[in-house]
């Protein structure tokens, strides 16, 4: 829509799929072990329906514009715009879910790694539609944040999600609006999971020399530009900041549920 309302593209023919049932439902499998999210399931029904197994995502799904766009829009419309901005991006990276596109030739699914080619590019062929979005079931905490000119309705100037995994001792990062494309910081995982080996259920980590390390290899591994809405090295602090601030709210949660 933003396209079209500023003359940049005018679409031959437009296709509603907002009446086919099959998309606007959502239904965990693989024994439970992940959700799977229709095309049509809107941002409102993440946050009311999935806040619990999907705790990232119905975070991110917060942020999202006004009422009125949460209760239209959708994860799929974002991965569909593949903006390197889009809120719902690195909590999708964190948990590396997966994308399941469909055409006549079938279905596919595609990583979410695999998914972003460019700004605004993604990985599906020309005859295909995004059908539904793979999403692990949470067994740790999640948190996401992101940074902009104001606090509603506003284009993330750096975002960031993390995801703990106490069970198999892992890691998951997701950073948006500080690249060509949302990406991973596969350095700050690694350094963390090594930091946390055999001591996930010690109280009082990471300390603060662990988050500064793993906000300085968050901002490493993006690749901010200079833009209205905010300077590249602005991006590069934002990202060290919110990282640091999300690990430590899930590291808290983590032992909190643990103590319950």
């Amino acid at each position: 829509m933003v396209e079209i309302n500023f003359g940049r593209t005018r679409p031959a023919r437009l296709l509603d799929l907002t009446h086919i049932p099959e998309l606007d439902s959502w239904e965990l499998v693989g024994d439970g072990t992940a959700v799977r999210i229709g095309a049509g399931v809107s941002y409102t029904r993440i946050i009311s329906e999935l806040k619990d197994l999907c705790p990232g995502l119905a975070q991110a799904a917060r942020t999202v514009g006004s009422p009125q766009i949460r209760n239209r829009g959708t994860v799929a419309g974002n991965l569909g715009t593949a903006s390197p901005a889009g809120d719902s991006h690195p909590p999708l990276f964190a948990v590396r879910a997966t994308v399941e596109a469909a055409s006549t030739r079938g279905t596919r699914l595609i990583a979410i790694d695999d998914y972003f080619l460019g700004p605004k590019r993604n990985a599906l062929e020309p005859d295909e539609l995004i059908r539904a979005i793979l999403v692990p079931v949470a067994t740790g905490p999640q948190q996401f944040a992101k940074v902009g000119p104001r606090t509603a309705m506003v284009i993330a100037t750096a975002s960031f999600a993390v995801s703990l995994d106490p069970v198999d001792g892992r890691v998951g990062t997701g950073i948006g609006s500080a690249g060509p494309t949302p990406l991973r910081a596969r350095a700050a995982e690694q350094l963390l999971e090594a930091v946390l080996r055999d001591r996930w259920s010690v109280p009082g980590l990471p300390d603060a020399d662990t988050l500064a390390d793993f906000g300085r290899h968050v901002a490493a591994a993006a690749s901010p530009i200079d833009d209205v809405r905010g300077t590249a090295d602005y991006r590069r602090h934002a990202l060290s900041v919110i990282s640091g601030r999300c690990l430590k709210w899930a590291w808290t949660q983590l032992h909190e549920e643990s103590q319950q």
